[in-house]
C-alpha cells in the first residue's frame, strides 16, 4: 500500500495524498517541491482504508496542514456518503476527491464506496453551502437580520408624559418592536424623569432620561 502519492497538475502544480505519511515525511515533500520550482500544492488529508470510517477521518488534520504548511489543503475520502467532506469544507477544504461510478451495481473494485451521479450532485451543492456559510466572525445583527429586530422586545412609552414626568409601571412597557432600550433596563428606568415631552408609544432612548 503506498505510503502517500502525488500528482502532477501541470508544470509548477501538483496535488499531494498524503495517506499515511507523517509530518516530517510531508516536509521533506514540500520543501523539495518548492526547491523544485513547484509554487501550486495541494495537501489532501487521506486515510488510507477503503472504505474509511469516520472516525479515522480526523478531519481536524486540515486546518492543520494548512497551518503549517502555508498551501491550499482538501481531503481525499473514502468514506460512505458526503458527511466528511461537509466536514472537511467546513474546516478549510478547498479540493475534494471522491470516487466516482456510473453505477455500484455494475460492480468494480472501489464499487462500494463510489459516489453515483445524483450522490455527487448532492456532494457538490451541499459543500458549497457548506463553503458559503462559513462567511467571517460577526456579532451583532447583519443587514439581512434587521427587519428581524421588530420581533425583539423593547421599552416603550404606553402614555402621553410631559417633562418631568416620572417613569412608572403606568407608563413604561416592555413590547415589540425592538427599536427601545433593552428590557434590561426596565428596574433602572423606573422613578427616573424625562427630560421632554413623549408622546404615547415611542421607544425609549437614553436621550430622554434625565
Amino acid at each position: 500500500m503506498e505510503l502517500w502519492r502525488v500528482d502532477m497538475l501541470s508544470k509548477g502544480s501538483l496535488i499531494d495524498y498524503t495517506g499515511m505519511a507523517t509530518i516530517a515525511e510531508l516536509d521533506e515533500a514540500v520543501r523539495t517541491a518548492r526547491d523544485a520550482g513547484c509554487r501550486d500544492i495541494i495537501l489532501l488529508k487521506c486515510t488510507s482504508t477503503y472504505p474509511a470510517t469516520p472516525e479515522n477521518s480526523n478531519i481536524l488534520t486540515i486546518p492543520h496542514m494548512r497551518e503549517l504548511f502555508g498551501c491550499e489543503v482538501g481531503l481525499s475520502d473514502h468514506t460512505l456518503g458526503i458527511g466528511a467532506a461537509v466536514a472537511a469544507v467546513a474546516h478549510g477544504a478547498t479540493v475534494i476527491e471522491k470516487h466516482f461510478t456510473l453505477a455500484r451495481a455494475d460492480g468494480g473494485v472501489d464499487s462500494a464506496f463510489s459516489m453515483e451521479p445524483a450522490e455527487l450532485r448532492m456532494l457538490v451543492d451541499e459543500t458549497e453551502r457548506a463553503w458559503q456559510s462559513l462567511g467571517g466572525v460577526v456579532y451583532g445583527p447583519m443587514e439581512a437580520e434587521k427587519k428581524s429586530l421588530m420581533f425583539r422586545r423593547s421599552l416603550y412609552v404606553t402614555e402621553d408624559m410631559k417633562a418631568g414626568d416620572v417613569f412608572t409601571k403606568e407608563n413604561l412597557r416592555c413590547v415589540r418592536p425592538g427599536l427601545g432600550l433593552a428590557p434590561k433596563y426596565y428596574e433602572i428606568l423606573l422613578g427616573k424623569r424625562i427630560n421632554r415631552d413623549v408622546k404615547k408609544g415611542e421607544g425609549v432612548e437614553w436621550g430622554m432620561v434625565g
